[in-house]
């Protein structure tokens, strides 16, 4: 039987994720499984998606979190296709051939969260 995580334990989960959002610096990103393993449990970056999710009027920097190969996949969630992209490149942010954020050049990792 799949072990369900308890509210109180989501809720803390999504604070961890947010206050490592709330670090992203200008013209970095970051992605999900990053913010995951500084938030303690590396499998979680789809919990990372859920949480910025519901922070979309938060005034949090989600539009600096990206997956693992640098792709937006959460622009969907900013109303139009493009703002996200078009705040990252406002940031100096620059993306390859494909649409992909440049990782080796604009990754930023963030350090674990103290428990």
């Amino acid at each position: 039987m799949k072990k369900s995580i308890s509210k109180k334990n989501k809720d803390d989960f999504f604070d961890r994720v947010y206050k490592v959002v709330a670090k992203i610096p200008y013209g970095k990103v970051a992605t999900y499984g990053d913010i995951a393993e500084a938030c303690g449990i590396r499998s979680a970056a789809r919990t990372v998606g859920w949480a910025l999710n519901g922070a979309k009027e938060s005034g949090l920097p989600c539009h600096r979190v990206v997956n693992r190969f640098g792709a937006l996949t959460g622009r969907l969630h900013f109303g139009d296709n493009d703002i996200m992209e078009d705040l990252l490149r406002s940031e100096g942010v620059e993306f390859d051939k494909d649409g992909f954020v440049i990782l080796d050049k604009f990754i930023w990792k963030p350090k674990p969260l103290k428990k």
